[in-house]
């Protein structure tokens, strides 16, 4: 008996383009990113100290699994196949991001990753004792590790980016930076900073200013800087502000993490340490919603994270428009007290200092800090220098820079940061390209808004936030920085607009 013949299954191709595979990856890479950062932020805001090896480990083992999604073999096809489908101009912006990040997971080695991972963690943990007792030598001990494996990252990723070490680790903080654009840009700094601090300092020497006297409760400090973050537009159903040995901000859009640190006996340490926290943090909050998830979705670049806790640092809090919004709200936290009247904290909180901290110097003396610091890592990254060497070439440069003497004085010297321990070679730089971002931000603000002091001074911080909003936050990483700069101020990155603006506020 003879049978119809079956027909045969519909079979029907993969028909889901090659894009949408990787962005399917970089959302589950997304999720994997925003557990990470959650991790660290317990680990330095909430973990008890008993717990670290087991939360080094763990965080070794996540970041094991994020590269090993990082190099995904089937990415490779897809990305090759991506290039040949038709993509909008944004779905090409991420197809370049996400086309940077493979080339930078597949250069290295897992374990190396995992290695990196835990080296970092050990140190950090081990430093925040380790600083306060002034123990170089018991730092070492970690922190030789620590270079050993940055130094191993470096040459791998200069082999396969034909950049120098150095370049290599600053190119993923500063995409598309290098040290001869570093050398030049500071290079020029060096011939015009140290005559500004001495003009700066010699106006100075006649003003009067009158120091707060505390002692400045911690709630009351806390209570001051949640209610300054709010002025400044932190949304606080999508993070929160807590206390860590070093502040930092992390985290995701939705869930941004801050922390600061607090002393009884100053507040302005807080209170300003929050506020630049917070620029970063308003930053996060307003990337564009529809990037979520996609490398195309985040901040462009370090510099440019670091222009905005500048810009509300630097620029906006130690304005003399903002310094009048204060005023009032110290003596509401603190009692009223002569050293709160407005035209004594302008002073005060613009007040040059040569002085040993970083992040407690003014925007004056600030770029002396980094440069000294970009001066090391190049050097140690590259193999010019041992992790041995550092403290001699500190207090030389600190001497030559600031006319510090910082021998022996290794917690207020080459022990205050906490980007060695983990091994962040590469970073320092952004801060100052921050600061000159700033700078450019606010000229180009006030050729737009002429009575943007008047405004702010009124409490009317809209214009601020409109224009960052506009031009950096709602732009994240669709254009190259350059293209960025461009188009948010009408010229590229133009460091003689920083230098016009110290002039003004302090010469």
């Amino acid at each position: 008996m003879s049978t119809a013949p079956v027909p045969a299954p519909n079979v029907v191709p993969n028909l889901v383009p090659s894009y949408t595979e990787l962005t399917r990856v970089y959302a589950r890479l997304y999720r994997y990113n925003h557990l990470s950062a959650i991790v660290g932020w317990d680990r330095n805001a909430m973990m008890p100290a008993g717990g670290n090896e087991a939360r080094a480990a763990a965080e070794a083992e996540l970041s094991a699994l994020i590269h090993r999604t990082r190099t995904d073999p089937r990415l490779v096809t897809w990305l090759k196949a991506a290039e040949t489908e038709a993509l909008d101009d944004t779905a090409r912006a991420n197809l370049r991001e996400i086309r940077r990040d493979w080339r930078d997971a597949n250069a290295l080695p897992e374990a190396l990753v995992e290695a990196k991972t835990l080296a970092g963690a050990r140190c950090e943990h081990a430093w925040r004792s380790q600083r306060p007792a002034n123990d170089w030598k018991g730092f070492l001990e970690n922190f030789r590790e620590v270079v050993k494996l940055a130094r191993e990252e470096a040459q791998l990723l200069a082999d396969d980016t034909g950049l120098t070490r150095y370049d290599a680790l600053m190119d993923r903080f500063e995409p598309g930076v290098r040290a001869a654009d570093i050398d030049r840009i500071f290079g020029d700094v060096k011939t015009w900073l140290p005559d500004l601090i001495k003009k700066a300092q010699e106006k100075q020497a006649s003003e009067k200013v009158i120091v707060p006297q505390g002692p400045f409760p911690v709630a009351a400090q806390r209570a001051l800087n949640l209610e300054v973050m709010t002025l400044l537009g932190f949304d606080f159903s999508a993070g929160r502000l807590d206390e860590s040995t070093h502040p930092f901000s992390g985290g995701v859009p939705e869930d941004v993490r801050l922390t600061t640190r607090y002393s009884d006996r100053d507040f302005a340490r807080s209170l300003l340490g929050t506020i630049h926290e917070t620029g970063h943090a308003r930053y996060e909050q307003n990337l564009p919603r529809a990037w979520l998830g996609q490398p195309v979705g985040t901040a462009r670049s370090y510099g440019l994270h670091e222009s905005q806790s500048l810009s509300f640092e630097m620029q906006l809090a130690r304005s003399r428009a903002f310094v009048g919004l204060m005023a009032p709200l110290l003596k509401k936290h603190f009692g009223d007290q002569p050293a709160f009247d407005p035209d004594n904290l302008y002073r005060l909180w613009t007040r040059v200092k040569r002085g040993f901290i970083r992040v407690d110097a003014d925007e004056v003396t600030y770029p002396a800090h980094v440069i000294l610091r970009y001066d090391i890592e190049r050097a140690l990254v590259e193999g010019d220098i041992e992790p041995d060497d550092i403290p001699a070439l500190w207090d030389e440069k600190m001497q030559r820079l600031l006319g510090l003497d910082t021998r022996g004085n290794y917690k207020d010297g080459c022990l205050q940061d906490v980007h060695w321990t983990e091994g962040a070679f590469g970073y320092f730089p952004s801060y100052t390209l921050g600061a000159m971002y700033a700078a450019q931000w606010f000229a180009t603000m006030r050729r737009t808004t002429p009575d943007l002091d008047t405004r702010i001074a009124a409490g009317d911080l809209k214009p601020v936030f409109e224009w960052m909003g506009a031009n950096i936050w709602s732009q994240a990483s669709l254009w190259d920085t350059p293209e960025l700069v461009q188009r948010a101020s009408g010229e590229v990155l133009n460091p003689a607009l920083f230098r016009a603006h110290l002039e003004r506020r302090y010469c």
